[in-house]
């Protein structure tokens, strides 16, 4: 059974960085991708960031470009997002996924999910 599991959210001023693990309880290369995703009550998983987990690839969503960096060590089985003057917009639930889809940003084409993370940004 695959299992994901965040950790690293908490609570943190404007303008301050943040780091977040994923966990997986397979290989990683189990998938060709993993992704980022974030929640605010009330409104759709929003895409963040996803990473190609055989060459490390990444692609980012529009809130994360010039601030976000996601990365993968395959041998810990983990992927990373690293966030960098956080903003209070930025306050949501990080959630992190696994998946066998082409569509990096489409929530669908993701088969797998941990619980999620909590951040949230003060101003």
């Amino acid at each position: 059974q695959v299992q994901l599991t965040e950790s690293g959210g908490r609570l943190v001023q404007a303008g301050d960085s943040l780091g977040l693990s994923c966990v997986a309880s397979v290989r990683i290369d189990t998938f060709p991708r993993m992704a980022w995703f974030r929640q605010v009550p009330g409104k759709e998983r929003e895409f963040v960031a996803a990473i190609s987990i055989s060459d490390g690839s990444p692609w980012y969503g529009d809130v994360g470009k010039g601030r976000f960096t996601i990365a993968r060590d395959n041998a810990k089985n983990t992927m990373y997002l690293q966030m960098n003057r956080l903003k209070p917009e930025d306050s949501a639930v990080y959630i992190c996924a696994g998946g066998y889809g082409d569509r990096v940003a489409d929530r669908r084409e993701y088969n797998y999910w941990g619980q999620g993370t909590q951040i949230t940004v003060s101003s």
